[in-house]
């Protein structure tokens, strides 16, 4: 019988997103908490003899090379010093994770392929080599190999495992737009430059640490919500069926609302609005994400 993967992609929110300025190398200099949440993409992948096949239903969602997985694919074919375009394994890959969301989607789909062709390919990289892989395809893509709550510095992809936060319940509201991160990081630029400066305070929250609550704040928020005023709409509506902190997540569109786990119902009803995708999920720890994120079946 032929060897079977199913990897899990976990998405991730940005509880914190502080952003200075752009650097030599067409970056800006970040620091980020992250955050795993269990809100996940599911990559099935068979060894099959033949070219790289991507398969996918998700609309709209490309299978060549300007998919993560398949330059995730590519990045781990050179590095096991194989020649050619990469062969010999099918993904078959099924979205949860909305895209152009600030969810990380596309990064821990690129993750999950690294882990797991990386086993399909019998290729014995260990972690920190993946690690290396990954943050050649994005800035975020490392944080998806490690999970749980971690401080991401320099582009976000220097990470710092931190103490875990106790669990809660997390609240998605994602608009019919999505956001690019291009657009995101110009639009903060454009204000900056302009002397416009997003709220300086954002919402504390109790996250059970012993040095205690944090304050969400994400730089990027402000500038797309000044392109895109519904997302101020989102914030203040999550705020008012009950969340104890909001923030936007990433680049956005999708903003988070924090909930005791499990959610009440009732704050979900107040959240119903025909153009909004609201989903229900929580954090998950470090040990979790690694432990239900790789599943290998014969």
């Amino acid at each position: 019988m032929s060897r079977l993967l199913t990897v899990h992609a976990f998405a991730k929110i940005n509880l914190t997103l502080d952003v200075g300025p752009r650097r030599a190398d067409g970056f800006h200099e970040l620091r980020t908490l992250l955050q795993s949440i269990a809100l996940r993409d599911r990559l099935t992948m068979t060894p099959r003899r033949g070219p790289f096949v991507i398969a996918s239903r998700a609309p709209g969602l490309p299978a060549d090379r300007s998919n993560l997985v398949y330059r995730a694919a590519e990045r781990l074919w050179r590095a096991l010093g194989r020649a050619g375009d990469p062969r010999d394994a099918h993904v078959k890959l099924e979205k949860a994770i909305p895209v152009a969301a600030g969810l990380g989607g596309g990064s821990a789909d690129a993750a999950a392929a690294l882990w797991g062709l990386n086993a399909l390919w019998r290729g014995g990289l260990d972690t920190p080599r993946l690690s290396e892989l990954a943050a050649e395809l994005g800035s975020d893509v490392p944080f998806f190999l490690l999970g749980g709550t971690a401080l991401g510095t320099s582009r976000g992809d220097e990470l710092y495992p931190t103490e875990e936060i106790r669990p809660l319940g997390i609240v998605l509201i994602k608009p019919s737009f999505g956001v690019t991160s291009a657009d995101a990081y110009r639009w903060l630029d454009e204000d900056r430059a302009e002397g416009i400066s997003g709220p300086a305070t954002g919402d504390h929250l109790d996250v059970g640490w012993p040095t205690g609550p944090i304050r969400l704040r994400n730089d990027l928020q402000a500038p797309v919500a000044r392109r895109h005023p519904l997302i101020a709409e989102m914030l203040e509506a999550i705020r008012r069926a009950g969340a104890a902190g909001a923030s936007m997540t990433g680049s956005g569109s999708t903003i988070f609302g924090v909930f005791p786990w499990p959610v009440p119902r009732a704050a979900l009803r107040r959240l119903q609005r025909p153009d909004w995708l609201v989903l229900v999920t929580r954090t998950i720890s470090r040990r979790e994400a690694v432990r239900r994120s790789r599943v290998i079946n014969f």
